[in-house]
């Protein structure tokens, strides 16, 4: 009864980092092959079929521009975080 998201994760390896934003995800596959479950909970995928050793800095460029124009919700649906976006 005492477990909780907290308790998860301080015994996680990467406890003292802040959680992921973005994952980026290369050569066309559209999975997270268990990679970093925990912090990617609220995380944005962005998928590229351009293979790792080819990824350029136009094509991390490109990845941040997709992310920003987003809208991060962390769970909730638009209408939840309107009126905190008026606060």
């Amino acid at each position: 009864e005492a477990i909780d998201e907290s308790i998860i994760n301080q015994h996680l390896y990467t406890h003292n980092l802040p959680d992921v934003d973005l994952v980026i995800r290369t050569s066309g596959e559209h999975r997270i092959s268990n990679f970093l479950l925990w912090q990617i909970a609220y995380a944005e995928f962005y998928f590229t079929n351009v293979l790792w050793p080819d990824f350029s800095e136009n094509d991390l460029y490109e990845s941040i521009i997709s992310y920003q124009k987003r809208e991060r919700r962390f769970g909730k649906t638009s209408e939840q975080i309107i009126p905190e976006k008026n606060v």
